[in-house]
């Protein structure tokens, strides 16, 4: 694993990291890019899994419902970063089916409106040809993490409502998809 731009990683301080989400994988490997701890949410059934699930919680994973609307999970993501924490929220919500970036859903945005944190964008390679969505087990791929310049939101910028917090998401989204790998 590599990572291009890691002095783009804000290490101090509430921030948000913001990935695409194409594994498994995808999780620890951002929490390995950073020298201090991050928060992740995770969906509430992966702490039910008899090996992994016990240990999540000690590991700053945040528990979500995807069922249904969990706003719980989001006002604990936001209360963390406000207290000066960093975490990770991969705008699509869930993992790619194909491997391409997913449609932005609103709920970065919400985090972003409420803590106007700074947003470090980042693009992970390789994580689907190693271990995409439905495989049994992992396979031997280059993963590659390119880290982004921090995006800074203001106040004049953020407005209340679904359609700001989608704005904001699909930015991020944007500044994400630009993230290339290098030709060499």
């Amino acid at each position: 694993m590599r990572v291009l731009h890691p002095e783009n990683i804000i290490e101090e301080g509430g921030a948000i990291f913001a990935a695409n989400h194409a594994s498994y994988l995808d999780p620890p490997i951002i929490g390995t890019t950073c020298k201090n701890p991050i928060f992740y949410l995770a969906r509430k059934t992966l702490l039910k899994w008899p090996l992994l699930g016990p240990i999540f919680p000690a590991l700053n994973v945040v528990p979500v419902d995807q069922e249904r609307p969990d706003m719980s999970a989001l006002k604990n993501i936001i209360k963390l970063v406000r207290a000066g924490e960093r975490t990770i929220i991969f705008p699509e919500g869930s993992r790619t089916l194909d491997g391409a970036l997913q449609p932005a859903q609103p709920g970065i945005g919400l985090v972003v409106a409420k803590t106007l944190a700074p947003v470090v964008p980042m693009r992970i390679f390789g994580s689907y040809e190693a271990f995409p969505r439905g495989a049994k087990k992992v396979r031997l791929a280059r993963i590659t993490v390119v880290v982004g310049k921090p995006i800074y939101f203001t106040a004049a910028e953020v407005q209340k409502g679904r359609e700001s917090y989608q704005a904001i998401s699909e930015r991020v989204l944007g500044e994400i998809a630009r993230l290339e790998l290098p030709k060499s």
